[in-house]
């Protein structure tokens, strides 16, 4: 039987759903002033033929966290589509590790933002990214 991973404080269940991520769940978030953090705990539903944590949860993962960052900068008018991603894995995360997606730097601008962030798995690095996204206004009726 695995061992119950704590969930660090200031994490709740994550607001956003989406087809893609609800197989994933639970995906806990945290927010700040500035930035949407991600979490999960890492479970064999997680991971790839390898048994470590698959490459395409934390390309999704960490392409959600920074766009809803960037969002969350630029304020309720705008989303945002990616342009661009770029994934460096450092090190495999495993099942039963606490996997955060926290966005580090953020430059929101009307046209395009760009972020880049960092995946820990208990809170040693194991992939870095960098995106590029277009902002859309909303349309109002």
């Amino acid at each position: 039987m695995q061992e119950t991973v704590p969930i660090p404080p200031g994490f709740s269940r994550h607001f956003r759903h989406s087809p893609v991520t609800d197989p994933w769940e639970p995906i806990y978030s945290r927010q700040t002033e500035d930035v949407v953090v991600l979490g999960l705990v890492a479970d064999a539903a997680h991971t790839n033929s390898r048994g470590f944590v698959h490459g395409g949860l934390i390309s999704a993962l960490v392409d959600n966290a920074m766009g809803l960052s960037c969002a969350r900068r630029l304020g309720q008018g705008s989303s945002l589509v990616t342009v661009n991603l770029a994934l460096d894995f450092l090190s495999a995360a495993q099942v039963g590790q606490w996997l955060e997606f926290d966005t580090v730097f953020m430059k929101p601008g009307a046209t395009l933002a760009f972020a880049q962030a960092f995946v820990t798995a208990d809170g040693a690095p194991c992939a870095r990214a960098s995106g590029v996204f277009r902002v859309v206004k909303k349309a109002t009726h």
